[in-house]
């Protein structure tokens, strides 16, 4: 619009009407200043630019970082709402019956699906969501130290109970290793 101002104000007081001459005289004085819009289109076009020169090992850790946060995602999910939804096929593993029983099953699958809110931004975009990375890797170390804690002061005599803390130890090691594998892969594919 700056552009378009100047060289009408310059033809009219010329009075020749000759816009070209004078519009290509305006034109190299507004060289030396940038527009907002090509400001814009220059930020733009460098994001752009960004996103098409991402290294393809940075691309490959972002798809394996999705991919193993995912698999931890689903099968705890899965497991959360197996414990809310039908608690009376878990009461036995943990030793639990009637009412509290049910009910404190229930509660421990209520608290898994509160843990897995944490994931689904992280799989989304890995990129944006490093923090919440960090805090889900945080929540696997906590869930694993408690569960080994708590397997460490199990009493002889419990081998059932036993067997269901250790399955949740395996797991949890496993969602360990693959999420902190691929985060630090991505981590140092982005740094080279």
């Amino acid at each position: 619009m700056r552009f378009f101002d100047s060289g009408l104000t310059a033809s009219a007081q010329d009075g020749t009407g000759k816009m070209g001459d004078l519009a290509a005289q305006s034109d190299t004085q507004e060289k030396g200043k940038p527009t907002v819009q090509n400001e814009a289109e220059a930020g733009s076009r460098a994001s752009i630019m960004s996103q098409r020169k991402t290294p393809r090992s940075v691309k490959i850790a972002t798809w394996a970082v999705r991919a193993c946060f995912a698999f931890v995602f689903v099968v705890s999910v899965q497991c959360a709402l197996g414990f809310a939804l039908t608690p009376e096929a878990y009461m036995g593993a943990y030793e639990l019956s009637g009412v509290p029983g049910r009910v404190g099953i229930q509660g421990i699958g209520i608290a898994f699906l509160m843990w897995n809110c944490t994931y689904p931004l992280v799989i989304w975009r890995p990129d944006r969501h490093r923090a919440l990375a960090g805090v889900v890797l945080a929540q696997q170390v906590v869930g694993l130290i408690g569960e080994s804690a708590i397997r460490a002061t199990l009493p002889a005599g419990h081998s059932l109970l036993a067997s269901s803390i250790d399955l949740f130890i395996t797991f949890d090691t496993l969602g360990l290793v693959l999420m902190g594998a691929s985060w630090t892969t991505l981590i140092l594919c982005g740094r080279s």
